[in-house]
């Protein structure tokens, strides 16, 4: 066992292909992704403890130049605390025993994350209550009224 911090193995991930296709219209750069490979925690027995299989893809969101800014921030809202204070999203992968299913499942995470953050939300279309709804609400309000009031004082405590 060694005592200092779990060796690292840091790559930018490789390719032929220079993008990775998000939506139909959307992609992103390899080059905006980097990759640290780290010893993954949990059962495995020995191979846990000798080989760096875990990933912690790295995609940097705010110095991304090819989605656009309100893609960007709904990404940002569902990354929630996977999001650094530099605008990175940090993605580990540690499910599978090998360097290459790691690497491709925090991959399709960060295109799903990415994909759902480009859908556009429906607006909210404003209501109004029925007059049924209206007056089932005020007759109950009303049965909980006078329910409540023959809990006072009995006749027998005055």
């Amino acid at each position: 066992m060694t005592d200092g911090p779990p060796k690292r193995d840091r790559q930018s991930p490789g390719g032929g292909d220079k993008s990775i296709r998000v939506t139909e219209r959307l992609y992103i750069l390899k080059s905006d992704l980097t990759e640290d490979f780290i010893r993954a925690s949990g059962p495995g027995g020995q191979n846990v403890n000798k080989v760096a299989t875990a990933v912690h893809l790295r995609f940097d969101l705010f110095g991304n130049d090819t989605l656009p800014e309100d893609v960007k921030r709904r990404a940002a809202r569902l990354a929630g605390s996977r999001l650094t204070l530099g605008g990175e999203i940090i993605l580990k992968a540690d499910r599978h025993r090998t360097r290459e299913m790691n690497r491709e499942d925090a991959l399709q995470r960060l295109v799903a994350l990415l994909s759902q953050a480009a859908e556009k939300p429906k607006p909210r279309k404003a209501t109004r209550p029925t007059l049924a709804s209206k007056r089932r609400r005020l007759d109950t309000k009303k049965k909980r009224g006078s329910l409540k009031k023959s809990r006072g004082k009995s006749a027998l405590s005055e």
